[in-house]
């Protein structure tokens, strides 16, 4: 199977980056639209995690699959506001993502694509939860209040993390794809 082309890093003002630019701008936009227009939208129903598995499947630049979604999510934040210690969990769940788009390299299919979303937004629901459960007063310290951390969180999770993640990554995935068939001057190949 022929492996696809990556976004090629050679100039600064190549059609690859102009993509990496466009996939911030629109992520820091919708983050924002997500955080004050509440209740228009599912809370984490946000296309950062895809980003990241995204960028870890297709950038030729690992560091950048690494740093793209990690720029963007600070730069939101920069306008949401900074969460303390959480942002650690946060960032680490999102560059792991990104870590894990580098197993789908060269075998992008949906299966695949689908397993990776789902896990990485199932890794990002129980690693954040229990973050918040080990690192604030807001449960005990106990088996229960882990538990109901876990519960607590499943909302976000179920109407937020996991569907976002699982619609923004066939949006970012097919939409690739039909780039790559359409406009081949971008440098893109539909994956296989």
């Amino acid at each position: 199977m022929p492996q696809p082309d990556r976004f090629s890093q050679s100039s600064l003002v190549s059609p690859g980056t102009l993509v990496l630019f466009g996939m911030v701008a629109f992520t820091v936009a919708y983050r924002l639209l997500v955080h004050y227009a509440a209740g228009s939208m599912p809370w984490n129903f946000t296309p950062v995690e895809a980003m990241a598995l995204f960028g870890g499947a297709y950038f030729a630049n690992r560091k950048l699959a690494i740093g793209v979604p990690l720029v963007a999510l600070f730069v939101a934040d920069m306008f949401i506001g900074f969460y303390g210690w959480m942002m650690l969990a946060v960032y680490g769940c999102v560059a792991l993502t990104a870590v894990v788009g580098f197993a789908l390299r060269g075998r992008v299919g949906v299966r695949n694509t689908l397993v990776a979303a789902i896990g990485s937004a199932t890794g990002f629901y129980l690693v954040t939860n229990f973050f918040t459960w080990a690192t604030t007063a807001m449960y005990p310290h106990t088996l229960g209040g882990l538990m109901t951390c876990y519960v607590a969180g499943w909302p976000f999770y179920e109407h937020g993390t996991l569907p976002g993640t699982v619609v923004w990554t066939a949006v970012l995935f097919g939409g690739f794809a039909l780039l790559g068939r359409r406009w081949s001057a971008l440098g893109l190949t539909a994956a296989h």
